[in-house]
């Protein structure tokens, strides 16, 4: 599993967010079979949204974040748990693109540079909060920065890396969210802003066997650092049988009825594990018979 931790400086002025998301982002791999920069976007994206899931109250919390640019990669989506487990797809999985100027994988030329970042929070509330700035880069991290400080008004830092090797498989992946709290003032911004200038890359620390504790305090370097809490985090599909059947079950008679009649049965695969459930003709005519 990843771990994921939370953490406060002792003058309350900074909140801080770590992850190894390796064994994340390398199950999301072996479901999509990604290409390496789709491995290194997809990555990120999951990275930051299990960062975000541990930030929600309520045990039943989720986050979505969407990200749609005009690049060849479509829509990217992941969705967290108020846990931090988290999943997620891409549009086109397989984008093979140059490198970028600096000789590595060109998760922005995959992206896009133009598009939206969508959040949408489902807190147990009659309508979910939803949230959305312009793509201002297509790093993703960079764009969650932006979100922060446009849509919810916290001054944030996110850092995010994926490590893809030469076979496809992920070498590290991991990220680091530092956000000012209220009571932060001028000399707590000037030595964060002082420490942020020498920090190495986060998949550069990850891969020399930096955690998410190591790299936070470096992070946080001249400050007390308490950590709040540490938790272990899944790539976690919590879709089943009884979902695709509650859906069948909300289709009309007549929408049933030319399933079976067309198609003899039903299947749907899941976007986010790839896992297939079939219903046969009798499981179908067994639905429709109950709506009558």
């Amino acid at each position: 599993m990843s771990k994921l931790i939370r953490a406060i400086t002792s003058d309350g002025g900074i909140v801080a967010f770590g992850i190894d998301s390796k064994s994340i982002v390398s199950r999301a791999e072996q479901i999509h079979k990604t290409s390496a920069v789709m491995t290194a976007a997809l990555g990120r994206l999951l990275t930051v949204t299990s960062m975000m899931g541990i930030m929600l109250k309520g045990k039943d919390d989720t986050v979505t974040v969407r990200i749609h640019g005009d690049g060849p990669a479509g829509h990217l989506i992941a969705v967290s748990d108020s846990n931090g487990n988290v999943r997620g797809y891409a549009d086109n999985p397989v984008v093979e693109i140059p490198l970028n100027q600096y000789g590595k994988l060109d998760v922005s030329g995959a992206v896009g540079k133009n598009g939206t970042v969508f959040v949408s929070k489902d807190m147990g509330l009659k309508e979910p909060y939803n949230g959305q700035t312009p793509l201002i880069s297509g790093e993703i991290a960079e764009d969650i920065t932006q979100y922060f400080a446009v849509s919810e008004q916290i001054p944030t830092v996110c850092a995010l890396g994926v490590l893809v090797d030469t076979d496809l498989s992920v070498k590290a992946a991991g990220g680091y969210i530092i956000q000012l709290l209220p009571f932060a003032d001028d000399s707590i911004i000037d030595k964060l802003e002082d420490n942020l200038k020498t920090i190495q890359p986060v998949s550069t620390m990850l891969n020399v066997g930096h955690t998410p504790e190591d790299i936070i305090r470096s992070v946080l370097k001249g400050f007390d650092v308490e950590i709040l809490d540490e938790n272990e985090v899944e790539y976690k599909c919590n879709c089943s049988a009884e979902r695709v059947e509650r859906a069948l079950r909300s289709l009309t008679k007549d929408e049933l009825q030319s399933m079976i009649n067309e198609q003899g049965g039903a299947e749907a695969r899941c976007h986010f594990c790839d896992k297939v459930y079939t219903f046969s003709k009798s499981d179908l005519e067994a639905i429709l018979k109950s709506k009558n």
